[in-house]
């Protein structure tokens, strides 16, 4: 299976004024943790390959519907409760916005694609929460450690976007769940920009603030390091400028 990468980001786009470039959606997503047998698992949903993200490998979310802004106070509380109610959609599991904690928000790259500016939430459940999808929009959905997941897409086996691939990147470093959640709530919620260029090999990368290719959008500048490589053959996360 090949890597979809060509889907994040028109890498010709350099602002949001430009001609073409589709305005962003705002959007809310909550990875579901609990505790297993090889330590912290996360709960993946794979989407329906004739809609948006066909085919993809998520976690449970969408867009801020204007329900959802009725009933929130601003932008960030009108996010958890889309993730709220996007979650009872999509698994059926019941959860509660107060209890979750806010450690992301991602802004995709200019371009003419569907873009979604979403903010990004985690909450533990209970290990017997029983998770049931409607086979229409979800087709699938597995409980699996963020490594796992990041080995099968290496080998080709999933698709994952960027945004999810960095959270399993950064969720595969703690166990057990508590000392998970502890790491993401002493933290300040961090700010994903993306820009996406090519670099000398023709090889896509995803740039983020700190990087020094970041402001001249060229990934082949020397120095300061925060991007993803999306090679076909696996991604490859570098940083060098902050403390995950």
């Amino acid at each position: 299976m090949a890597h979809k990468n060509d889907m994040y980001g028109d890498i010709n786009a350099r602002s949001e004024d430009d001609d073409g470039v589709a305005p962003p959606i705002l959007a809310a997503t909550v990875v579901l943790l609990r505790d297993g047998e090889e330590g912290v698992e996360v709960l993946m949903l794979r989407k329906n390959s004739k809609i948006t993200f066909g085919g993809m490998w998520v976690f449970p979310g969408g867009k801020i519907d204007p329900a959802d802004r009725e009933l929130g106070t601003d932008d960030t509380h009108a996010a958890r409760i889309a993730a709220t109610r996007e979650t009872l959609e999509e698994t059926g599991l019941v959860v509660r916005p107060d209890e979750f904690t806010w450690f992301a928000h991602w802004t995709p790259p200019p371009g003419p694609q569907k873009r979604f500016a979403t903010w990004f939430f985690a909450t533990l459940l209970d290990s017997d929460d029983e998770v049931v999808i409607d086979d229409g929009e979800i087709k699938e959905h597995a409980w699996v450690s963020p490594a796992k997941a990041l080995e099968r897409h290496a080998a080709g086996e999933i698709d994952l976007v960027p945004p999810t691939w960095v959270t399993l990147y950064h969720l595969s470093r703690y166990t057990p769940s508590t000392s998970l959640m502890s790491r993401l709530t002493e933290q300040e919620p961090r700010y994903y920009a993306t820009r996406v260029v090519q670099n000398s090999e023709g090889t896509r990368v995803a740039l983020w603030e700190g990087d020094s290719g970041y402001e001249p959008w060229d990934a082949d500048v020397d120095g300061e390091r925060h991007r993803l490589v999306m090679s076909p053959g696996g991604f490859i996360f570098e940083n060098s400028v902050i403390e995950y």
